[in-house]
């Protein structure tokens, strides 16, 4: 399989749930130039950069450019929000 799969292109912003156990895995794609929009989590959660450019950015100021490797550590309880420069697929574990 491949991420890719999992996500319709005309959608600005695409989730699939890859695995649910003591926590979630979840597939996340951003069309080039899409946001996913403010938003806060409850409990930690590591954002992977598979591949593309994005932009990760929290209400504290902290801007990170991300790309395929790249990892960010999001805080509970920060609101935060990524853009994309170009279509980005990612991983989110929480």
């Amino acid at each position: 399989m491949n991420l890719n799969q999992f996500h319709q292109n005309e959608k600005e912003v695409s989730t699939k749930l890859m695995f649910t156990g003591e926590g979630e895995v979840i597939s996340l794609q951003i069309q080039a130039n899409g946001q996913l929009k403010e938003h806060i989590t409850t409990v930690p959660a590591l954002l992977i950069c598979i591949d593309g450019l994005a932009t990760f950015e929290n209400e504290f100021g902290f801007i990170r450019k991300i790309s395929s490797g790249d990892f960010i550590e999001i805080e509970p309880n920060v609101k935060h929000w990524v853009n994309a420069e170009t279509t980005a697929n990612f991983v989110l574990i929480k």
